[in-house]
């Protein structure tokens, strides 16, 4: 059967990219073989089962369709580098913590030992595409290594920039709207994209598979963030100015949003943007500026970054202001912990940078979050925030993990709703005030509320942007 494929592929990391991205490629594309290789077992064993090791509507049945047949999850890298005619790299690139660019520049070590592993075992010609959110000229980076390293071996180096939302990952990935294939315009290098294309072109209509220099499609994906990213801030701008004057966001939004050169896409104001990609795509996106010198161009994305810093510390300094300026020994439940809806994924989420600012007032939390553990919000909260229980007295004290959302509630002095879950706008909110001490507060950083229907219960409401009744009269 091996001998009947029409191509190989090995993708080289199981993660939030990697593993939605091949399993729709092995359901569209019945013979092509794909794997799925990563150096964690605990991952691989993850993905043969069906408690997949992320969270994504959808996955689960995209992945079981093709499991076995001709999807399949591997630790063993050598054997399937050798196999493969096309490498995927889709490794995590994090902002580098210390060094030259702390704090702005993209870590790319993973991808670089890709690239020597490939190198090391490859028996045959390969073309790596880059499917990582990287730096430019990373693949001229992966290149070198290659080459220096190719023992007679052709290496064809790809950039293959994924755009998925989480959280409609699957929906992106079957009707994108655009596939980016960006490689060396050179014979060869045409003639490896032409390949990947054609793995595309199973499902993707032709006109939207989109061809260009290496360079290019590097930069594209960290200008579709950066771009996507600024609208979030630029509408929370003006959310600060609209609590400030009377006016409400949603309605700016919508009018705004109506004239067709704007459009009403990332016009939803909240408590500020997280997720993997936007702050370091931005942050990476600043030092690529500075280090061309291009200063002003650099200042410019760096405000980007500077206003969801200022959303988010806003709104813990609303939600302590609100509450007769001390939050200290109250609790405080947290409904929603993942980035987003409809993901378990909690990288830069903006309800960390909450409860941390919390905790440093001494309140009591109460998070529940449908499909965040609380091992993931911990590992999460001590990389960017820095805060463990080695360094935290009574950490587990301070902040429970809830079963449900009117656990989590019970005795609470404010509910903060800070992810859009769904299941949050049917909640019984009648049971939950009640169940709460007086005066109770709801704090809406998502915009997703009947604010009128929670008044009318007797909460004392604040939302992102919206005019409070209080201080103005005829809203």
């Amino acid at each position: 059967m091996s001998d009947d494929w029409e191509v190989k592929i090995l993708c080289m990391g199981a993660g939030y990219v990697g593993g939605p991205t091949m399993a729709v490629i092995a359901k569209q594309c019945p013979k092509i073989r794909v794997v799925v290789g990563d150096i964690s077992q605990k991952q691989i064993d993850a993905w043969n089962t069906d408690k997949l090791p992320i969270y994504e509507p959808g996955l689960l049945d995209v992945v079981k369709e093709s499991r076995g047949r001709n999807l399949f999850f591997s630790t063993d890298l050598d054997k399937e580098i050798n196999e493969a005619d096309i490498i995927f790299i889709s490794v995590n690139t994090p902002t580098k913590t210390r060094g030259i660019g702390a704090g702005r520049a993209a870590n790319i070590k993973n991808c670089e030992l890709c690239a020597r592993h490939i190198a090391k075992v490859a028996t045959s010609d390969k073309i790596v595409v880059e499917k990582s959110t990287v730096p430019v000229r990373t693949a001229e980076a992966i290149q070198r290594i290659l080459k220096a390293n190719d023992n007679g071996y052709k290496f064809q180096v790809l950039s293959n920039p994924e755009f998925l939302a989480e959280g409609t990952a699957i929906k992106d990935l079957m009707k994108p709207d655009r596939v980016l294939i960006g490689g060396q315009q050179t014979p060869e290098g045409l003639k490896a994209a032409e390949t990947l294309v054609s793995v595309y072109a199973h499902w993707v209509a032709r006109e939207q598979i989109l061809t260009t220099n290496l360079w290019s499609s590097e930069l594209s994906k960290l200008v579709a963030n950066a771009f996507l990213a600024q609208r979030v801030s630029s509408i929370n701008s003006i959310s600060a100015l609209c609590e400030a004057t009377g006016a409400d966001v949603s309605e700016i939004s919508r009018a705004v949003g109506m004239d067709d050169r704007i459009g009403k896409r990332f016009l939803q104001s909240s408590v500020g943007f997280g997720g993997s990609c936007f702050q370091k795509d931005i942050l990476n996106l600043v030092y690529l500026c500075e280090t061309y010198g291009l200063s002003a161009c650099a200042d410019y994305w760096k405000q980007v970054i500077l206003m969801n810093d200022y959303q988010k510390k806003r709104f813990s300094e609303k939600i302590v202001s609100s509450m007769f300026n001390t939050v200290t020994g109250k609790k405080i439940a947290i409904l929603g912990y993942a980035f987003k809806k409809d993901t378990g994924d909690v990288r830069e989420t903006p309800s960390m940078f909450v409860v941390r600012d919390l905790l440093q007032e001494a309140a009591k939390i109460h998070i529940y979050d449908p499909e965040v553990s609380r091992e993931e919000m911990w590992k999460e909260m001590d990389y960017t925030c820095g805060v463990n229980h080695e360094n935290t007295p009574r950490l587990d004290e301070s902040v429970i993990t809830s079963e449900d959302a009117y656990k989590a509630c019970e005795g609470a002095h404010a509910v903060c709703i800070l992810t859009e879950w769904d299941e949050f706008k049917t909640l019984d909110y009648k049971k939950i005030y009640e169940s709460m001490s007086k005066p109770a507060f709801l704090f809406d950083g998502r915009l997703i509320m009947d604010h009128k229907a929670l008044r009318d219960i007797g909460f004392e409401v604040h939302a992102i942007g919206k005019p409070d009744p209080k201080k103005f009269s005829g809203v």
